[in-house]
């Protein structure tokens, strides 16, 4: 294919989930936000005649079942990785060895071994040009991106304490089949990349600081579910629970489940300082709790900031003061950030140095859990 336009030409790899949650982004985001444009290329998934009928759906030009062939394509410029992350770490380092730009969904890859080969091409290829970022999507829900700049406002004092819990049940009925989420060798692990990934960056993106240790328990609550040919063996966590210490003294608990019974999309942050304290839940996303403790002691609690405000964070596309904002828009935010990123008014984060950072952090807990809740600790991994 030659390129027909000066827009920028996407190639979105996968179709489900995330690949839909995505088209949503790469659809909307010109009509949000003064970015550089962009076209819909072309849809890639296993399936010829249900990627198509995605593509047709989600806006794509065109759709195919060759993830090469489509990265290769003359009229393709960012390549957005939305497979299971057995996949990840070989369609990126493809992209970024032929020159595409490159977002990845969370986790980064399925191994330190393959995050680090994947942070390592990423900054080589930067060298020339090429822009790399990772898809945590909730960075950019304007409430935690406003908590972020409280925080390193000094507005909490010295952070002490964080309590991060990401809780859904999507798994509780034993009877539920199993998928390639529940395969070790496709996800790399359960609640702990899914969602633990989440929290574990948040950790990093809220305090600016590093993991310097963690000590950790896993679960699996059931151990075999329905397959298409019998029952299968469940070969990762159903649930993790964590106590990580941070290099800049503050230390942080982080729970993941997918078998909370009634807990549908439950990601609670609390963050406690000397001088004050927040507190966010995603089911009620467009909120954020505050409570300053330099306060008057008779005004001193939480008080609840709708972040709906044109000077909070994100809100300057949207719509007037108090309309909210849901989930999907979160990746509209994270595909603008990609988009400045290569027209270089910005630059692009989470990078994959700090998705290898998140990698190792998951690894640790894996090995703790392993070791009857051993404390592991951390060292610095530079990217060669």
């Amino acid at each position: 294919m030659s390129r027909t336009s000066s827009a920028l030409g996407v190639a979105v790899i996968g179709h489900s989930f995330m690949g839909k949650a995505h088209s949503q982004a790469w659809r909307n985001v010109n009509a949000t936000f003064e970015t550089p444009q962009v076209a819909m290329r072309v849809l890639v998934g296993r399936d010829a005649a249900n990627v198509a009928a995605s593509a047709r759906r989600y806006g794509w030009e065109d759709s195919s079942t060759d993830w090469r062939a489509s990265i290769l394509r003359d009229d393709v410029d960012i390549v957005d990785i939305c497979t299971p992350g057995a996949l990840h770490a070989q369609i990126a380092l493809f992209a970024l060895e032929h020159g595409k730009h490159v977002l990845v969904e969370k986790p980064l890859a399925n191994t330190v071994a393959e995050a680090q080969a994947m942070a390592e091409a990423a900054a080589a290829a930067a060298s020339a040009g090429v822009v790399s970022m990772l898809g945590f999507n909730y960075r950019r829900v304007p409430a935690l991106a406003l908590a972020r700049d409280l925080v390193a406002a000094g507005r909490l004092g010295e952070l002490r304490q964080l309590n991060i819990r990401y809780y859904q049940d999507w798994l509780t009925d034993e009877a539920s089949p199993m998928s390639w989420r529940l395969r070790k060798e496709e996800a790399g692990s359960g609640a702990l990349g899914d969602l633990g990934s989440h929290a574990v960056d948040q950790v990093h993106f809220l305090t600016g600081g590093k993991v310097s240790s963690v000590s950790a328990t896993s679960r699996t609550f059931v151990t075999r579910r329905p397959g298409a040919a019998g029952d299968e063996e469940v070969t990762v966590d159903d649930a993790i629970w964590s106590t990580l210490e941070l290099d800049n003294g503050a230390v942080a608990t982080v729970e993941a489940s997918r078998m909370a019974t009634g807990r549908k999309n439950a990601f609670r942050i609390e963050a406690y300082g000397s001088r004050g304290s927040l507190a966010f839940d995603l089911e009620s996303m467009n909120h954020l709790q505050l409570c300053d403790a330099d306060a008057p002691a008779g005004e001193q609690g939480f008080k609840s900031i709708l972040v709906t405000e044109p000077e909070h964070p994100y809100l300057d596309g949207w719509w007037p003061t108090g309309h909210v904002l849901g989930w999907g828009d979160t990746f509209t935010h994270e595909i603008r950030d990609l988009l400045l990123a290569i027209e270089g008014r910005t630059t692009a984060t989470p990078s994959f140095a700090d998705g290898l950072e998140v990698q190792r952090v998951l690894a640790a807990i894996e090995s703790s859990a392993a070791a009857d809740s051993t404390r592991v600790a951390l060292a610095p991994a530079p990217v060669r």
